[in-house]
């Protein structure tokens, strides 16, 4: 696949262009307030294939189904709960996709042959031009190849798919840094295939008990997934990524505290494992939020947001995992991030990308 990638502007007139790339069959990235999507239109079996070749993704994996207004819901979905509408009101657009039985129009291709279809409605003002401007609805998993940590800048778009899509739109940084919260209305109840930015505590406010699907703390390869990335590994760097976290039993995967001498335990941890493999000629890096920096004396650190403001490591983390990339990190040590805030979406994408190796202190 050699194509000539093309890098546009988020103005008017180049989103213009990239709308008519997606018309006539090709594939555009473009920025979404979560990561950067990879496009192409939803009703086309050939474009969802497209898709799943430029991203080496395979092909059980469904594609989430972007939109710019509600009413295209009710064009997709054969049914729209009350739920449904309580949380379309709520959070579109924004960072949250729903599922629901699919009407024939969306092909089996899109969503990997499932019965239901992913939708969202995105908040960056690109993405909803390109999806108007269109006249499409627009398939769009994160524009990385599959199983490389998900992209926030063009730049991360460039590096993984340039010569196998037409476009890129540039829109700057990305502002969340992780994929969206999808929830499952498609049952008897509603539950979270992947967390993200809206939390189940937001969700439950509005309408009631929310569950958790098993499959996100033990996934089960023998299950099909109705949410992108449940069975198979992702936003994994080259190196060999462990999460060094303490536990006051070593079987009890919850961390205890974010007081000073369980970062003082972790960090003299991490400290001593970086020790034994950069003595050993290796390029080691350690993932800490910037206030435990200074428990670290090297230069090897990587800070990833604040301890008071997980939104910030979630915008840091893709990025931060490309940079060990970069410099050529073979090994990669991160402290855990459960207890901030947005802690189980960070740790979800914490935990496939390290292939679930934890070290408990």
């Amino acid at each position: 696949m050699n194509i000539e990638t093309r890098l546009f502007s988020d103005d008017d007139k180049d989103i213009e262009s990239a709308a008519e790339i997606l018309k006539n069959g090709g594939l555009v990235a473009f920025p979404t307030e979560t990561v950067y999507g990879l496009g192409g239109n939803a009703l086309s079996s050939t474009s969802s294939e497209h898709i799943y070749s430029a991203k080496g993704r395979p092909s059980d994996n469904p594609l989430i189904v972007h939109i710019a207004d509600t009413a295209s819901v009710y064009e997709l979905a054969t049914e729209v709960p009350e739920t449904a509408k309580v949380l379309m009101e709520a959070f579109w657009p924004g960072p949250l996709t729903i599922i629901l039985p699919k009407k024939e129009i969306v092909p089996d291709t899109t969503t990997g042959g499932l019965s239901t279809v992913a939708i969202r409605m995105p908040s960056h003002p690109a993405a909803l031009k390109l999806i108007n401007l269109s006249g499409l609805y627009i398939a769009a998993p994160s524009a990385n190849t599959s199983g490389r940590p998900s992209p926030t800048t063009a730049q991360h778009v460039m590096e993984d798919l340039n010569g196998r899509i037409e476009a890129v739109i540039d829109g700057g940084p990305v502002g969340i840094g992780i994929e969206s919260t999808i929830v499952d209305l498609s049952g008897d109840k509603p539950t979270i295939l992947r967390p993200g930015y809206i939390t189940k505590k937001m969700l439950e406010e509005l309408i009631g008990e929310v569950d958790i699907d098993p499959t996100l703390i033990r996934p089960d390869p023998n299950i099909r997934p109705k949410a992108p990335g449940m069975k198979y590994t992702h936003y994994s760097p080259s190196g060999e990524l462990s999460i060094v976290e303490k536990s006051a039993d070593c079987e009890n995967s919850q961390v205890k505290s974010l007081d000073s001498d369980s970062a003082t335990t972790v960090a003299d941890k991490i400290n001593a494992l970086y020790n034994e493999k950069k003595s050993s000629g290796y390029i080691v890096k350690i993932l800490v939020p910037q206030e435990h920096a200074h428990l670290y004396n090297t230069d090897d650190v990587i800070t990833v947001g604040s301890v008071t403001d997980g939104i910030t490591v979630a915008a840091r983390l893709y990025s931060a995992l490309r940079e060990c990339d970069d410099m050529g990190a073979a090994y990669i040590y991160s402290e855990s991030f459960m207890d901030y805030e947005l802690g189980g979406a960070i740790m979800n994408r914490l935990l496939k990308a390290a292939g679930h190796r934890v070290i408990y202190v």
